[in-house]
């Protein structure tokens, strides 16, 4: 219990952070990256803009100090989602049959669909891993907070990220006196009912926990605030490169998107409301929605 209170989590704990370049940029800056890149990565439709996106998440992995197994290892959950949903949706999804397994036919709609969700998804996930999951927890706190997020968000994850480690404690503690009082778990009656009354007791005792901790906190005086003591400085040699990187690939995203789109139907009017309304404020002119 003693060795959490000096340990400095991370918001993804696991991952090494090496000597390099992008975890060294302001947070500020890499939160509000992360998000507009998101947003872009989401609204873009076309294969041309989500390769780029997904090559722009590889080289910023790259940039972090990011080697290919820590990559493959944070991606693996999201990829057997993205499997499963390349073999379900080719078969949901109505339209031209390419392929046909006995009953089933897959259709190409439903492909390329699975396609466009599998670019979409490693793109974005790989963004939000290397840009915010290589940051301490307090230092997301710290960060949401001087990006005027409401405070009681940024309470919420601060103490959520700390006492995940302190709750899987507890778990372990109450799973060991379990084994110790000889229970082997199988598929009968028993093992769900005494599963049951282990989750109950650690709810029970997780509300327990937080009370103790929100008097020792008034005890100190918590007045429903943190008060930050240090602050982060944009600095020009180390974040204005980070800011013109990340506003050029946005620019391309949206470059790439307008002119394979008007490449395949002559026209721009039914390019995403996000797109649109980006390229207006970078050319300078006035949306038309």
């Amino acid at each position: 219990m003693a060795d959490s209170h000096h340990h400095r989590a991370h918001v993804l704990p696991a991952i090494h952070l090496a000597d390099s370049y992008l975890p060294q940029v302001d947070p500020r800056v890499r939160i509000i990256a992360a998000v507009a890149f998101a947003i872009a990565v989401a609204a873009a439709h076309q294969f041309l803009t989500l390769g780029i996106a997904l090559a722009g998440a590889l080289l910023a992995a790259g940039l972090c100090g990011f080697t290919w197994r820590t990559v493959l290892r944070r991606l693996l959950p999201l990829e057997i989602l993205l499997f499963l949903l390349l073999l379900i949706l080719p078969i949901a999804t109505p339209g031209t049959a390419c392929l046909r397994l006995g009953l089933l036919d897959f259709s190409e709609e439903g492909l390329v669909l699975g396609a466009r969700i599998a670019l979409k998804g490693n793109a974005i996930v790989l963004a939000l891993v290397t840009l915010v999951g290589t940051m301490e927890a307090t230092t997301l706190g710290h960060a949401l907070a001087h990006l005027r997020v409401p405070q009681k968000l940024a309470h919420l994850l601060l103490l959520t990220v700390r006492y995940l480690d302190v709750l899987h404690q507890e778990y372990r503690r109450m799973r060991a006196a379990m084994k110790v009082r000889c229970f082997r778990p199988a598929v009968d009656l028993h093992t769900y009912r005494t599963f049951g009354y282990l989750v109950g007791m650690l709810l029970v005792r997780s509300f327990d926990r937080s009370e103790r901790i929100m008097a020792a906190m008034k005890c100190r005086g918590f007045q429903g605030r943190f008060y930050m003591l240090d602050h982060f400085a944009f600095s020009r040699r180390r974040d204005l490169p980070f800011c013109l990187a990340a506003m050029g690939l946005l620019g391309l995203l949206v470059l790439a998107e307008l002119l394979w789109h008007g490449s395949e139907t002559g026209t721009g009017t039914s390019l995403p409301l996000v797109f649109r309304a980006f390229a207006c404020t970078w050319l300078g002119a006035s949306p038309r929605f």
